[in-house]
């Protein structure tokens, strides 16, 4: 392997066609500058500067070297840069349900990598009951879930309103058996879609799944069923409430952390007034 000094040495040398240039370009000696010289010519085993001509150059088997010299240098450089530059050295993971990265969640994102350069934000989507388990397993630092009721290890819930939709465009008579848009199995509104319409003494069957909010909402707006959802995540998609199955209960929208100092303690935070912003308008039907 190369010694960089001793490279560096040769390619001043080579640039300036002078000792006494070389070791002024790299604040050194023109001895200290003849030695590393020679140490490389020592290791490669060839004359790479014929010192005899005015100003010196570099032989032949220096002007193959060279190339590969300010490679090799160019290369240092940059790894050396790049590792003193400690943007994205540690990582802050995060699971989120899919209808939570709204524009104002993924502003605070934005904000919180541009302040903090040194933090890698992992942010991972999904099912709650899937994120729950990935984070009780130790996967993500921050996780915010759906579910029925909050567990008491929660650092934030939210009470999240929900209610029965269908097309704003395309509604028809509901008829036994009732299409349903739902999740698959496995997602915490299917359950409780089925539940509902069992009471109901209703026949019901699944006319469409999707694994994407964006793809339930699409499929209810084009008339292919009702579905079971978040009243926030809703609007402006084309469907309306539907009530031939009542009011439905509100969900826990919570927050879950190992820690809550530091950057994630921040982090933390941010996310906690995001969600009470987005769900404040939505208590008051449930009294709260």
């Amino acid at each position: 392997m190369f010694d960089p000094r001793l490279l560096r040495a040769f390619v001043a040398i080579a640039d300036t066609g002078s000792f006494t240039q070389a070791a002024e370009r790299l604040h050194s000696t023109q001895s200290t500058i003849s030695q590393q010289l020679a140490r490389l010519e020592q290791a490669v085993g060839q004359g790479l500067i014929d010192r005899a001509a005015r100003p010196v150059r570099v032989t032949a088997p220096g002007e193959r070297l060279l190339g590969y010299a300010r490679r090799i240098l160019a290369l240092q450089q940059e790894a050396e840069t790049l590792l003193a530059d400690r943007a994205g050295t540690a990582a802050i993971r995060i699971g989120v349900p899919e209808d939570i990265v709204t524009l104002p969640m993924s502003e605070i994102f934005a904000r919180f990598a541009e302040r903090h350069r040194e933090v890698r934000l992992d942010v991972t989507t999904g099912l709650s009951r899937d994120l729950d388990r990935r984070f009780r397993a130790g996967e993500f630092d921050i996780v915010v879930v759906k579910e029925a009721a909050a567990s008491p290890d929660h650092r934030a819930t939210f009470p999240e309103a929900m209610a029965w939709f269908e097309s704003a465009e395309r509604a028809r008579p509901w008829t036994d058996p009732v299409p349903l848009v739902t999740f698959p199995p496995g997602g915490l509104y299917r359950e409780a879609m089925f539940e509902r319409v069992d009471r109901a003494r209703r026949h019901w069957y699944v006319a469409f799944t999707a694994t994407s909010l964006a793809s339930v909402l699409t499929a209810v707006a084009a008339g292919l069923g009702l579905s079971l959802l978040p009243r926030a995540a809703a609007e402006g998609c084309g469907i309306r409430p539907y009530g031939g199955f009542g009011e439905a209960a509100a969900m826990a929208v919570s927050v879950y952390s190992w820690e809550d100092a530091g950057e994630i303690g921040l982090l933390l935070g941010h996310i906690k007034a995001v969600l009470q912003g987005r769900y404040e308008a939505y208590r008051a039907p449930f009294g709260i």
